[in-house]
Order: C-alpha cells, then sequence, then structure tokens
C-alpha cells in the first residue's frame, strides 16, 4: 500500500495545529548557551514516518517535515512526486544536546528506516524517498559519516544513505505537518505502514509512546 493512494483524501485535512509548543524556561535554572537547542535535516522515506518517529525521542523538542536537496524553489508536495524536482522528503528536527547528543539521533535514524535501499522505503518509491542526512556544518558532516560506519554492523547489505551540505529547507503544507498523531484514525496508511513501525521501535526500546 502506498501513501500516495491517500493523499487526495489526506489534502482534505487542513486543521490549524502547534507541532512542538515551546517549553517555558526558568530563568533561574536556564542552560547556558553552550547546550542551546540544534537541529539537523534528514530524510529516511515518507517524511509522515520519520516525523512520527523522532516526535517519540526524548530530547527533540520540535520537528517540521519538509523538502531539501532538490533545484527547485519553494517546491508544492504535488511538484515533488510528480515532477524532477531532485528533493528529498525530509525533517527538521531541533533537539536539546544535553539530553539527546547528536550521535544518538543518528543511530536512531539508522535504525528506524532501511538506509541500504536506494530511493525507496518499503512501496514507496521515488528519488523523494531517498536515504539522506543534509548537515549543517562540519561537526553535523563528521558525525554523520561516524553514524553511518556505526550502521554498517547493523545491515546486512551496503548502505547507501546520502551525506550532503544542508542548502535549503523548504517547509511542506500544513496539513502535512505532525500527520500521524492528527490521521492516524483516519488515514489507513497510517494504521498499515506506520504504527507497526513505531510499535516495533517502542518494543525495542528506541523511542516511548508520545504522552
Amino acid at each position: 500500500m502506498t501513501r500516495r493512494l491517500f493523499i487526495l483524501a489526506a489534502a482534505l485535512l487542513t486543521a490549524s495545529f502547534n507541532t512542538n509548543a515551546a517549553e517555558k524556561v526558568n530563568t533561574e535554572t536556564a542552560k547556558p548557551a553552550a547546550t542551546a537547542n540544534q537541529k539537523i535535516v534528514v530524510g529516511g522515506g515518507c517524511y509522515w514516518c520519520v516525523e512520527a518517529v523522532f516526535q517519540r525521542l526524548e530530547g527533540v523538542k520540535a520537528i517540521k517535515s519538509g523538502f531539501s536537496g532538490g533545484h527547485v524553489k519553494n517546491p508544492t508536495y504535488e511538484q515533488v512526486c510528480t515532477t524532477n524536482t531532485g528533493h528529498a522528503e525530509v525533517v527538521q528536527i531541533e533537539f536539546d544536546p544535553a539530553v539527546l547528543t547528536l550521535d544518538k539521533l543518528l543511530d536512531v535514524f539508522f535504525v528506524a528506516h532501511d538506509p541500504t535501499t536506494l530511493n525507496r522505503q518499503g512501496r514507496d518509491v521515488g528519488e523523494s524517498y531517498r536515504s539522506v542526512i543534509f548537515y549543517a556544518n562540519d561537526d553535523q558532516k563528521k558525525a554523520a559519516e561516524a553514524a553511518k560506519v556505526r550502521a554498517k554492523s547493523e545491515w546486512k547489505d551496503p548502505i547507501v544513505t546520502e551525506i550532503s551540505p544542508l542548502k535549503e529547507f523548504y517547509a511542506a503544507e500544513d496539513y502535512h505537518q505532525n500527520y500521524f498523531n492528527l490521521n492516524k484514525d483516519k488515514n489507513p496508511y497510517c494504521s498499515v505502514v506506520i504504527a507497526p513501525k513505531l510499535n516495533k521501535l517502542l518494543k525495542m526500546g528506541v523511542i516511548k509512546e508520545k504522552q
């Protein structure tokens, strides 16, 4: 079952929401600037899936689904799906490095999808579903390369994850944001594809159920 079978129905869902409300900071116990939140952009197939996984990882503060790695400015979902824009479906993850290290985040990334299948995840096929890490600086590049090496022992086939510099990030349309949480009882793709993945990772202890 592919996600695109349900996209027309999903497009009718236009609810507005706040993906992750910012936490109030107690000025007396505020963390130093060195532990300010950081952001990284990754893609591992359908961004609905990747978003749902990382929303359940302790230390993640906010997530936004979108597109990166292409040559068309401000692409729409339909453009990415039906034309050769070069973009990947990605999520921009904001996390607290004092709680969640970048190394651990990337290790979860390599567990949460199949990084050995080129331009596809399951029945979702195409360049937009490629496995990719877009790094914003040299530290992120080194961390991504190291995580890719660590992940080799977990997979029998070669890892094809792309590691590229981040040039831009375009947020997807509002109805793509916080998708699983808002549509898990409405769209069969959520129950057939996303829910089993989450249940597997929950049983492995990789993520925790969203409160």
